[in-house]
C-alpha cells in the first residue's frame, strides 16, 4: 500500500461529496445486473437515488477487503526450486455481498492468487484437482517446454478428480503473464480458473521507478463483469499521493474486450503481452482483448477522485447506477 489511510481518502471523498456517512446498502438485486431500456415509471429522482447508493457503498466499502488487489501464493524450496501448490475447487464465490454464483478456483479465490518468480527461476507448480470436472493448467505468455504448456490431450493427458499434476519449468521470459485452464475453458476460466503470473527481471535496469503496483484481472460472462473477481461498489480504490507514480498491469481472462479508461490523468503504456515497448506512448483509454496483458504507469499529478472503468459502457453502468468493471483512483494532497 502507499501509506494512505482507507479513512483518510473515505473522508476526503465524503467531504467533496457533502456527505456524513453512507446510509445502509440496498438491496443486492439494485446492483447485480445492469438494466437498460425505456426508463418504464421510474423517475430521476429514483434513477439518481440508486446512482448515490452505489457509489456511497463503494466509499464506505474502502480498505475492507485487504485482498482485492492480490494475494501471493507463498512457495516452499525443493533444492533450487521454487514450488507453488495449487488447489483446483468448487465453490461458491461472491461477487458482492449477497450475489454468489457456481464457480471453480484456485486455492478457493477469485482470482487465484498471485504467483510471482524471477527471471531464471527454476519453478515447480503443484496442481491437484479436487473439482467434479477434469482439468489442465496453461500458462499464458510464459516460455516452457512443450510438455509443460497444459493442454490435455495435445501436451498431457487432462487432470482428472483427485489427481496431481507436476507442472516445472525454468522462468525464461519476464513480463506480466498468466495462469488459467486450458480445458473447458469456456467455462472454467470464465466460472473463475484464473490467476496472474508474474516474472520480475533480472535486471530492472528497464524497469519504471513505481511507488506501488496493481493488477486488474479483468472477466466477463459467468460471474458478470468483473475486476479482481468483484463487481463495482465491491470493488476497491487505487490509493496514492499527489506526484506518485503507480505501474498497472491489466490482465483480461474474458471473453470480450475491454477499453480501460482512466478519467483526468493519462496512461503511458510501457509494455504489452510480457514485452516491453520500444517506444511507450500515451493513452487515456486502452482496449485490451481476451488473452492480452498490458502494463501501463500512472504519474499521479492531478488530485482528486477520478473514475476509472471499462468504457464499453454496458460493462460498467445503467440507470440503476454504476457496476461491474468500475474502479477509483484516488489521488490525495
Amino acid at each position: 500500500m502507499l501509506g494512505i489511510g482507507a479513512g483518510s481518502v473515505g473522508a476526503v471523498a465524503v467531504a467533496n461529496r457533502g456527505l456524513m456517512s453512507p446510509p445502509p446498502a440496498p438491496p443486492a438485486s439494485d446492483h447485480a445486473a445492469p438494466v437498460f431500456g425505456p426508463a418504464r415509471q421510474q423517475t430521476a429522482d429514483d434513477m439518481d437515488k440508486l446512482h448515490d447508493e452505489a457509489v456511497k457503498i463503494f466509499l464506505d466499502n474502502i480498505g475492507k477487503d485487504e485482498h482485492f488487489w492480490g494475494r501471493p501464493l507463498e512457495y516452499t524450496m525443493d533444492g533450487d526450486v521454487k514450488v507453488f501448490n495449487v488447489v483446483c475447487q468448487d465453490i461458491q464465490w461472491e461477487t458482492m455481498p449477497g450475489t454468489a454464483f457456481p464457480a471453480m478456483a484456485y486455492n478457493g479465490v477469485v482470482p487465484g492468487p498471485e504467483i510471482r518468480v524471477t527471471e531464471g527461476d527454476k519453478v515447480r507448480v503443484v496442481v491437484k484437482n479436487e473439482m467434479q470436472q477434469s482439468t489442465g493448467v496453461h500458462f499464458h505468455g510464459v516460455i516452457v517446454p512443450n510438455n509443460m504448456d497444459g493442454v490435455p490431450f495435445v501436451t498431457q493427458p487432462p487432470i482428472r478428480p483427485g489427481e496431481t499434476f507436476n507442472y516445472e519449468f525454468v522462468a525464461r521470459n519476464p513480463g506480466s503473464h498468466m495462469y488459467h485452464s486450458h480445458h473447458n475453458a469456456a467455462e472454467q476460466v470464465s466460472s473463475g480458473m484464473l490467476g496472474a503470473f508474474i516474472i520480475e527481471p533480472k535486471d530492472k535496469s528497464r524497469e519504471p521507478q513505481v511507488d506501488a503496483e496493481y493488477t486488474f484481472i479483468l472477466n466477463d460472462t459467468t460471474l458478470g463483469f468483473t475486476i479482481n473477481g468483484k463487481g463495482f461498489p465491491y470493488t476497491q480504490p487505487i490509493l496514492a499521493k499527489l506526484g506518485q507514480k503507480i505501474r498497472v498491469r491489466y490482465m483480461n481472462e474474458g471473453f470480450m474486450i475491454h477499453p480501460m479508461h482512466l478519467h483526468g490523468i493519462p496512461q503511458l503504456v510501457i509494455a504489452k503481452d510480457g514485452w516491453n515497448l520500444p517506444v511507450p506512448y500515451l493513452c487515456d483509454t486502452l482496449n485490451v482483448a481476451p488473452g492480452e496483458r498490458y502494463d501501463v504507469v500512472v504519474d499521479c499529478t492531478e488530485p482528486g477522485l477520478w473514475a476509472f472503468h471499462c468504457h464499453i459502457l454496458t460493462h460498467a453502468e445503467s440507470r440503476h447506477g454504476m457496476f461491474g468493471m468500475v474502479t477509483v483512483l484516488a489521488v490525495e494532497e
